[in-house]
């Protein structure tokens, strides 16, 4: 069984231990969309993760899910990234960019726009608004001429983001958004070739990987997947034939990774596992869920098949992470009031483990 903290080479990255800094939304980013000297500082603190996958980046503007998130869709945002790819860089490290796009998570206090989806059905819960948390609205549905627009925006950011210092881009298929939409039994109710048969769910999942793959090489793109999840009122009636069919097609893309999220039982994670021939990243505990990623969540899953474990909290507050559980030291706790708050505060903070004679 390999180490978490043995080398692996991810295309034309060698990396330097097997764990991830899982994509966390912080949205500390400027108007405009802009990523700060603020958020250089953060993912520099925390680049000797063996692979760094930020926040979810907007690929459009009707594409930002909340306010204070950064965007990667005009050249202002693109200039902003590189002093952030630079920093992760100087201090050695490797980062991907999260191409996600909210679809129906939105509202139009934040965009100005009324969100769209595959259909005209809203998400569960409230979502977060300039004036404060408010009900998601029903989206307006795409019709299918407008389909490839969308499509086209997740590769048209994965360009932007590569001229911007990125070492790829990861797309946020998973957790509710707009791919995991088109997949979903319920929020896709579609009866063209985006809907219906399970064919038919995964091509927009497929299309924009493709897109993405013909912009930036497959060497550049992974992809986020959560089966079953059910986040934001999102559900797989099928999720195991689903993800399986998914990625025997994103098999014939050679993609960087499938970045999977613990979110269904082992079985299936395991028969997606034996599906997909590459490169496969475990996040090994539910996303928000009330257990995080420890060493021994991430030797189980080594030792079952994956290349590489996704930490999340745990990097909050930990910037050096990788050393903490290198060494067996403590791990500190994060402050949950600064997950999406509070400037540089509960942010770029956290200290390093001070050793004591």
């Amino acid at each position: 069984m390999p180490s978490l903290f043995s080398g692996y080479r991810l295309g034309g990255l060698l990396l330097p231990n097997r764990t991830v800094m899982a994509p966390m939304s912080r949205v500390r980013a400027a108007a405009g969309g802009l990523a700060t000297p603020s958020m250089a500082t953060y993912y520099a603190q925390r680049a000797t993760a063996g692979l760094i996958i930020s926040e979810g980046v907007q690929p459009s503007r009707v594409g930002q899910s909340n306010p204070g998130t950064p965007g990667l869709h005009t050249d202002e945002q693109t200039d902003s990234w590189r002093q952030v790819t630079h920093a992760v860089h100087v201090n050695g490290g490797r980062i991907f960019a999260q191409i996600m796009h909210g679809g129906r998570v939105s509202h139009h206090e934040t965009t100005g726009l009324q969100p769209v989806g595959p259909s005209a059905v809203s998400g569960e819960g409230s979502v977060f608004t300039p004036s404060g948390p408010q009900p998601m609205p029903v989206p307006r549905a795409l019709e299918t001429d407008e389909v490839p627009e969308h499509v086209r925006a997740y590769a048209d950011a994965a360009r932007r983001a590569v001229d911007a210092g990125f070492d790829g881009v990861e797309l946020h298929g998973a957790n509710g958004y707009l791919i995991s939409q088109f997949l979903s039994s319920n929020a896709n109710l579609r009866d063209d070739r985006y809907g219906g048969s399970i064919t038919n769910r995964i091509r927009f999942a497929v299309e924009a990987a493709a897109a993405t793959v013909e912009a930036v090489g497959a060497a550049r793109t992974g992809i986020r997947l959560s089966p079953g999840g059910g986040f934001w009122g999102v559900t797989e009636d099928d999720a195991a034939e689903l993800n399986t069919a998914l990625l025997t097609e994103l098999a014939h893309l050679d993609l960087a990774y499938v970045h999977l999220e613990a979110t269904t039982d082992e079985e299936t994670l395991l028969q997606l596992r034996k599906t997909w021939p590459g490169t496969l990243i475990v996040n090994p505990t539910v996303p928000g869920g009330p257990k995080q990623t420890g060493p021994a969540e991430a030797d189980h899953w080594l030792g079952l098949g994956a290349d590489l474990i996704a930490f999340g909290r745990g990097f909050l507050a930990n910037p050096d992470l990788v050393e903490r559980l290198r060494s067996g030291l403590p791990v500190a706790p994060v402050d949950e009031h600064t997950f999406y708050q509070g400037g540089d505060a509960g942010y770029i903070t956290y200290p390093a483990h001070q050793h004591t004679a």
